[in-house]
């Protein structure tokens, strides 16, 4: 018997799987987006791939948008909720945005954080 459980610091998700509709890295070089814009609001994902853990407040979560697989980090996270589909091995659930990086920061934070150069978006 066994079991296969994630823990996780990186909310990596889709449009389709909930990543804000609103956040688009094209409109955010025009006009940066700032967490006050988000604060009274709640997002839900759903149908993340795996049973998966995350870090529950005050700890955060990176926010990343995956686009066709590239990685784009957009800021922090509070997981406010989660659930699990124990029979699709899927994990759902809601989050509050409390950090927006700069467009300059978002550039940067792929070196800092993860440096997977076939998933960085910007190269």
């Amino acid at each position: 018997m066994g079991s296969y459980i994630e823990i996780n610091d990186t909310l990596q998700i889709t449009k389709e799987q909930g990543f804000p509709s609103e956040l688009i890295i094209s409109k955010h070089e025009e006009n940066p987006f700032m967490a006050e814009d988000f604060k009274d609001r709640v997002f839900e994902f759903c149908d993340k791939p795996a049973i998966r853990i995350f870090q529950a407040p005050p700890v955060r979560v990176f926010l990343v948008e995956n686009v066709d697989g590239k990685w784009i980090y957009w800021g922090l996270v509070h997981i406010l909720e989660v659930k699990h589909n124990l029979e699709n091995k899927t994990t759902s659930g809601k989050f509050k945005i409390i950090d927006i990086f700069s467009l300059e920061d978002i550039k940067k934070a792929y070196d800092l954080i993860d440096q997977r150069a076939d998933f960085n978006y910007f190269k």
